[in-house]
């Protein structure tokens, strides 16, 4: 039986970066790797399709979507205060200040091709 996944692809400029990237802050392994062109990581549920300028998706995006938008993968985390205090830590960069609301609180970054990604923490 095979393990499904949601997928999200996200356009980058640069593939080894965007694996080192989410491999090294953000928990994510390694699935598939096509050099330069294109890799396949995942998180749990998460499939993150990134594709480097040569793959065929980046390909087929139309020239004016084709720079990062304002979607963002959505990850939960037991606690943010953590986690921002150890991607910090690293050097990651945060987009925003922390933002509560009635769900909880979150926070955004972005890997090296500026896609955002949200750390997300619900309220208990």
């Amino acid at each position: 039986m095979s393990e499904e996944h949601a997928s999200v692809r996200y356009i980058v400029d640069d593939v080894p970066a965007a694996i080192d990237f989410y491999t090294t802050h953000l928990g994510f392994t390694v699935r598939m790797s096509a050099g330069a062109a294109f890799a396949d990581v995942v998180r749990g549920p998460l499939r993150l399709l990134l594709s480097g300028p040569a793959s065929s998706g980046a390909r087929a995006t139309p020239a004016e979507s084709a720079a990062a938008g304002r979607n963002r993968i959505h990850l939960v985390v037991a606690d943010l205060d953590a986690e921002v205090a150890r991607l910090s830590a690293a050097g990651v960069a945060f987009r925003t200040e922390m933002v509560s609301g009635p769900g909880g609180r979150q926070i955004l970054l972005a890997d090296p091709a500026g896609n955002l990604v949200e750390l997300f923490q619900p309220a208990h």
